[in-house]
């Protein structure tokens, strides 16, 4: 497929393009000539990309978070948009998500590098919207850490964590590469999360 990548340059752009040119892709340089466009930007910069891939017919895969997601609920084209393409993080909102309903409480700690645009993360905000209750999110911004998210949970003399930790970007890719080729055939727009494709 022709990708047209914005954010070629940044912390997951500069994994992903290898990785895209791996699995058979091609990149090109305006949405004129994509079959998808794929974001990881900024929160300013993203919905003017998704927007203008919209208006091109052009399906969309954003995982840039902190954006107005409200502003394409009419898009005419596949819009899919997942705070987090790492597997394994879906499975633990999934997992939190089952958890919240027999446990008496919860809340997150998101741990992100310093550079971080938003807080909490697309990933904390996420889970807690999936989970029974009201559950409180604490953010932390360290030098050394990539993405990281535990969900605690609370009852009658007991815990339970369900912890996400991610050591490299490249942990995402999978995540994309299904959606990449996934995304044409999504039935609505737009779509939230990864888990849509991984349990349809």
């Amino acid at each position: 497929m022709n990708v047209l990548l914005n954010g070629r340059s940044g912390k997951v752009g500069s994994v992903l393009a290898p990785a895209l040119e791996q699995a058979g892709h091609r990149l090109v340089d305006s949405v004129g000539d994509a079959d998808v466009m794929v974001d990881f930007t900024r929160p300013d910069a993203a919905l003017a990309n998704v927007q203008a891939a919209v208006d091109a017919g052009v399906a969309c895969v954003v995982g840039t978070t902190g954006w107005d997601t409200d502003a394409v609920a009419d898009a005419p084209v596949p819009v899919l948009y997942a705070p987090n393409f790492a597997i394994g993080a879906v499975l633990m909102m999934r997992f939190a998500t089952e958890a919240s309903k027999l446990m008496a409480g919860a809340e997150i700690i998101e741990y992100h590098h310093p550079a971080k645009l938003d807080a909490p993360s697309g990933t904390a905000a996420r889970t807690a919207s999936l989970m029974d209750g009201e559950v409180a999110i604490h953010s932390v911004r360290l030098p050394g850490l990539v993405a990281d998210q535990d969900v605690i949970f609370g009852d009658v003399a007991q815990t339970l964590t369900i912890r996400h930790v991610t050591t490299d970007r490249t942990s995402f890719m999978p995540g994309v590469l299904l959606a990449i080729r996934n995304v044409a055939q999504l039935p609505e727009s737009p779509v939230f999360g990864l888990e849509r494709l991984l349990w349809p």
